[in-house]
């Protein structure tokens, strides 16, 4: 007769977080995996957008020439009487002379993009800076290009895959294991259901890293998360500086323009003034001179903003730089870079670049690929295994461990959780509700779902 030894209390404690944490990470996969793959392939488009709005733009690049160009001043009128009402918002310095002007109006609430030939003076195309290509691409991976409502579906979804990480990582973690096969590569000639295990596993583990800090630097660009920690640096006196990265999609264009006055104010652009020394030209001429990391963009003096201003507004923002230039001299009056900024800036700075594939050129974008790739295998990977493995009738969800009840330590570990991550908390609060109120007491819900009676 064999006799089956009691678990102690320490183990039995054990195998029911361990069913909880399984669970949690089934219930965050679930929700999680339509944002993944949309965010993924979305993510991966973004990366590349230097090189891929230079191939959108190659039309307007490289241009014939009949004769000398047009003046600076001419090229500028030319762009803002193509669009009625239009008034300056910034020009885009380029280092080719024969490239289209390219200079963003504002007109009617819109920002549009006009580019005009420098020597014909011939209008090539206005656009809406929203409705260009890499926009439309960050809309639908910042907001599922449905406004507020779509950056707080994406918040919550990156907070629950945050989850999914960790809780994939607690059950990957090798436990009595031998060798390195199913843990570090997966085995291939076990069967399917083991091969599809070990492929979401194995996979898992090697994307976990760059997708956790993929996770974290998108943070301060979030509405509940991020204005919680503008608020956090107001009251801590650590906002000296103003930040060039936002919340809103409204306020982002407008940032670019309030960044370049150094006092922080809004600007108003005014026409240029064709008297005014020195000129439109020589002052460009002086900031392509500066070599600034592309696009370069400068915005003409007006009443609240006196002197000529000019910014960097590189995606690797390292690389930043805003200045404003004396109108009379063109010497420059403050420079601003990025050492200048304060240490929680630089932090996000960093992180923004690298979330963007920006801060060590093509490695990064490769970097961001990989680890998209793996991310959309997790998610074809789980949805088979979830199809292999789900009862006839029931979602599938692991089923909780008797009446036990999760330690304090993971109690500990969701409030905190809960805590760093505000939107998750509230979800978590509201799911609890909603299951203990309501699917527990409704007996085919309760037993689709797997959850305790």
């Amino acid at each position: 007769m064999t006799v089956t030894p009691l678990k102690s209390k320490a183990q039995t404690q054990g195998l029911i977080d361990h069913r909880a944490i399984w669970r949690w990470h089934f219930y965050a996969g679930l929700f999680c995996l339509p944002f993944i793959l949309i965010l993924a392939i979305s993510g991966s488009a973004y990366l590349f957008k230097p090189q891929i709005e230079a191939w959108l733009d190659r039309p307007y690049d490289q241009l014939a020439f009949t004769g000398p160009p047009a003046s600076a001043d001419a090229q500028l009128s030319a762009a803002l009487k193509a669009v009625p009402g239009a008034r300056l918002k910034t020009l885009e310095v380029r280092q080719n002379l024969q490239d289209a002007v390219r200079v963003t109006v504002k007109a009617g609430g819109e920002d549009q993009l006009v580019y005009v030939h420098p020597q014909s003076l011939a209008i090539l195309k206005i656009v809406p800076t929203k409705d260009r290509f890499m926009a439309v691409i960050r809309a639908i991976h910042g907001e599922l290009l449905i406004g507020d409502r779509g950056k707080l579906l994406v918040e919550l979804a990156a907070s629950w895959a945050i989850v999914m990480i960790l809780t994939g990582l607690y059950l990957w973690w090798p436990r009595g294991a031998k060798g390195l096969a199913g843990t570090v590569y997966p085995r291939l000639g076990a069967g399917r259901t083991l091969f599809w295990r070990d492929l979401h596993a194995v996979t898992g583990v090697w994307v976990s890293g760059f997708a956790l800090v993929l996770l974290l630097t998108g943070l301060p660009w979030t509405t509940v998360w991020g204005e919680g920690f503008k608020a956090a640096r107001r009251l801590t006196h650590t906002d000296i500086v103003r930040q060039d990265w936002t919340t809103s999609r409204a306020a982002e264009t407008a940032d670019i323009m309030a960044g370049m006055d150094m006092g922080g104010g809004a600007h108003t652009a005014m026409a240029p003034d064709a008297t005014a020394k020195p000129s439109l030209a020589a002052m460009t001429a002086a900031v392509r001179r500066l070599n600034l990391a592309p696009p370069v963009l400068i915005a003409l003096p007006s009443a609240k903003s006196p002197g000529w201003n000019a910014r960097s507004d590189a995606q690797n923002r390292p690389l930043r730089v805003t200045m404003t230039l004396d109108p009379a001299t063109g010497q420059i009056l403050t420079r601003q870079g990025f050492a200048a900024r304060h240490p929680i800036d630089q932090v996000i700075g960093y992180g923004t670049a690298l979330h963007e594939g920006q801060l060590f050129g093509l490695a990064n974008q490769v970097l961001g690929v990989l680890t998209a790739l793996g991310l959309c295998t997790l998610v074809v990977s789980a949805t088979v295994m979830w199809w292999q493995r789900r009862p006839s009738g029931q979602l599938g969800a692991p089923l909780p461990l008797g009446q036990g009840v999760p330690s304090r330590e993971l109690g500990v570990l969701i409030l905190g959780l809960g805590l760093f991550l505000p939107v998750l908390g509230l979800s978590i609060l509201a799911v609890a509700a909603i299951e203990s109120l309501i699917l527990r007491r409704i007996g085919p819900a309760r037993r689709f779902l797997g959850l305790a009676g």
